[in-house]
């Protein structure tokens, strides 16, 4: 089996197994318990804390676990805008609909991108205002792999945080606070939320050789946020349950595992990438790169094939035992085409005829060959 839809879900691996398992059975216990085993399962906790809030250069209690990536997003954006039911969200319009759904609920202002799916940051300027409480702007792109330049992103929200400040007159009362949707990213790119410019991130485990229904929501001293979830209190207040103790080390392991690897793998992975775009290029000549170029995670093949039906070429792969996707799993059931590729101007058509190839660490240049090649003879069919 050849495995390339990485960007929907990873394969736990060894160590980060191996790191929870303890948790399913010896130290089972409660970490808000006192007596001295809970405690020193809740020691655990917070070690994996610790251990998240180094990656990310931030300060352990500014680490909030969660279930996944779509409830970080949630509690970013809820706890923000519920607080100020006046102000406006403005987002990019190639977020996951983890960010888009959420943000429907609110007076949200949708940024353009161009072509190859990067925010035009002149629109986004222009949509921030005096009553804009947050601005979410993914890291990287989960359909076509674009990456965003969120240190020019960061750049004009603190212009206009500034202009806000010096006009006395205005006596504005409300933040501006910048959250990214950083999923993708985690296994190729920088996460240091200062250099960034971040007030808020989100990680998913499942991502990064995790378990599945794991993440994080970084969230900045400064903010403050109302709970989604209600009760005992645990994750200062903001996600009350009883904690995950095993979903929490994993994900940071996972963490740590993909930052002390990314620089190796990333460059691996864009030889392997090169090499894809390079056999499409010579047999595919009708096929279109969709994307960016230049600034691209590197795991990342997202291609139109005019004329094709997705669906029936996705059919024809996994009876080869090839598994490849259209676009984000999240949306698989959706009869609409990508709102991703409709923001980017590709038609309706050509996002029906797209495919997704998104690589990881089990892949090799052999997987690459077979499986180009036989979406070539099946594009030829």
């Amino acid at each position: 089996m050849i495995y390339l839809d990485h960007a929907a879900a990873t394969p736990v691996s060894p160590e980060v197994l191996a790191a929870m398992q303890p948790f399913f059975a010896s130290s089972f216990y409660n970490p808000s318990a006192t007596y001295a085993p809970a405690r020193a399962v809740h020691r655990q906790l917070e070690a994996a804390r610790a251990a998240v809030a180094g990656v990310l250069g931030a300060r352990p209690g500014e680490i909030i676990f969660t279930a996944g990536g779509t409830e970080a997003d949630n509690l970013a954006i809820d706890g923000v805008m519920r607080q100020f039911p006046d102000g406006n969200i403005v987002v990019s319009a190639v977020e996951h609909d983890a960010v888009l759904a959420p943000a429907a609920q609110y007076d949200c202002r949708i940024v353009k991108v161009d072509a190859k799916g990067v925010i035009d940051l002149d629109d986004l300027a222009q949509k921030i205002d005096e009553n804009t409480v947050l601005v979410s702007v993914m890291y990287a792109n989960n359909e076509v792999g674009t990456i965003q330049p969120l240190r020019r992103v960061a750049d004009i929200i603190a212009h206009k945080r500034a202009a806000r400040a010096a006009n006395p007159s205005a006596l504005n009362p409300k933040p501006l606070l910048f959250h990214t949707d950083a999923c993708q990213a985690a296994n190729y790119l920088d996460l240091h939320v200062s250099r960034l410019g971040a007030d808020l991130m989100t990680l998913n485990g499942g991502k990064i050789y995790g378990p599945k229904q794991s993440g994080v929501l970084y969230v900045a001293a400064h903010v403050r946020l109302q709970p989604v979830i209600r009760g005992g209190g645990q994750e200062r207040n903001l996600r009350s349950g009883t904690e995950n103790v095993a979903a929490a080390v994993g994900f940071a392991k996972a963490l740590e595992l993909a930052q002390v690897a990314r620089h190796d793998e990333a460059k691996r992975l864009s030889g392997l990438q090169n090499l894809a775009f390079k056999l499409i290029a010579e047999n595919l000549p009708r096929a279109v790169v969709n994307g960016s170029a230049k600034h691209r995670l590197p795991n990342n093949v997202h291609l139109t094939l005019p004329g094709q039906d997705n669906e029936r070429l996705l059919v024809e792969l996994d009876l080869q035992n090839i598994l490849a996707a259209a676009g984000s799993a999240c949306s698989a059931s959706s009869e609409e085409p990508s709102h991703v590729l409709r923001a980017m101007g590709i038609a309706d058509g050509d996002a029906r005829s797209s495919v997704r190839l998104t690589m990881g660490r089990a892949t090799t240049e052999a997987d690459i060959r077979t499986a180009l090649e036989t979406l070539m003879q099946l594009a030829k069919a």
